[in-house]
């Protein structure tokens, strides 16, 4: 990867390397677009190959992660940390240390919890910066909020393909069921949708099993079921070469980040086979929506009114997509960009006399 290339070619403004010793950290914070606010993203601990991986990633979702909030229409950038660290490894001087860091760049960012970070976690990072959401749990965690917006999205996405409201008949499958693909999955079964559920913990899908009566695959026949709608909820680029050809369903809305393998390769593969596809980002933004009303004082009415915007954004993306013969893909970047450029444009506006 050839590094200043790739940060440019991705629109970065900053990228931070943060190492340090007694004790040991190796970080990066991605900053890609502060346009429309301080950039916002959870911090990610993960043991990655190398250090090209770690890149990768804090690129990719702090990208991701402005489109988001530009299509959930709230005042934030994108940002995005990852902490390079076996979670067997974790210690309380290693947050502290990480919490520094972030802490130098004065609140151009601002981050919570994500994959191997706890609740007593942040608290720790929040001994060394202000700059952190979470540490109260206000709102009581954003997955259900964020359920609710894949949720939304999916009825919207169903209304734009078949002209209905209804979901009741339909056959979903839901691939990961952690705390959004659980919550999903409740909203689906009380709706009267047939569910067929994957995941790697017996556990889960044993549970799941009982409490709504769903059917259970294997992770490696998820994609193959013959359903009118796939939701992965788990990881990041399974939309790929190998598993399109497989997939029967006609809509695509989950809560996994990075779905897509390759952003314009497999999102033209979609169209050609004729499947809707809701960009993550946009249909996964109850979690971004939560953590900014939580930052400002959290009002449930305010965060579930921009949660329920979710629904007439995709409606919207799903019409410039049709109209101008893009991919959903490129509509959604399309009005995330309308409104960073405004933005852009009335910050270089002279304050009137």
């Amino acid at each position: 990867m050839q590094l200043f290339e790739t940060v440019r070619e991705m629109g970065h403004e900053q990228v931070l390397y943060c190492h340090g010793k007694n004790p040991d950290i190796r970080a990066i914070i991605a900053i890609h677009d502060t346009s429309l606010g301080p950039a916002m993203g959870a911090t990610r601990l993960y043991p990655y190959v190398n250090e090209e991986a770690a890149l990768r990633d804090a690129l990719r979702l702090s990208r991701g992660m402005t489109y988001k909030a530009a299509c959930a229409n709230i005042p934030a950038g994108g940002g995005k940390a990852v902490i390079i660290a076996n979670p067997a490894d974790k210690t309380d001087e290693m947050l502290r240390a990480y919490g520094r860091f972030v802490e130098s760049l004065k609140g151009r960012f601002i981050t919570g919890q994500d994959m191997n970070i706890t609740p007593d976690d942040v608290r720790t990072i929040y001994q060394e910066t202000k700059h952190v959401v979470g540490v109260e749990e206000k709102s009581g965690g954003p997955a259900p909020i964020t359920a609710l917006g894949v949720f939304l999205g999916l009825k919207a996405a169903v209304e734009f393909r078949w002209q209905t409201k209804r979901l009741d008949g339909l056959k979903v499958a839901v691939q990961g069921l952690g705390n959004v693909g659980s919550n999903l999955c409740r909203h689906l079964h009380e709706h009267g949708v047939q569910l067929i559920v994957s995941d790697i913990s017996p556990e889960k899908t044993a549970q799941i099993k009982q409490r709504f009566g769903a059917t259970v695959v294997e992770p490696d026949e998820i994609y193959s079921q013959n359903v009118d709608i796939f939701a992965p909820c788990a990881m990041g680029g399974i939309i790929n070469s190998q598993t399109i050809p497989q997939i029967q369903a006609k809509i695509i809305a989950g809560a996994a980040n990075n779905q897509l393998e390759n952003e314009r390769l497999h999102g033209q593969r979609l169209v050609e086979n004729d499947i809707l596809y809701c960009p993550d980002y946009v249909i996964n933004a109850g979690g971004i929506i939560n953590v900014y009303n939580e930052m400002i004082g959290y009002d449930e009415d305010k965060a579930f009114k921009q949660v329920n915007n979710i629904y007439d954004t995709l409606l919207a993306i799903f019409d410039i997509a049709q109209q101008q013969s893009i991919t959903t893909n490129d509509a959604s970047k399309k009005l995330a960009d309308e409104r960073i450029m405004r933005a852009r444009i009335s910050k270089k506006q002279p304050v009137a006399a």
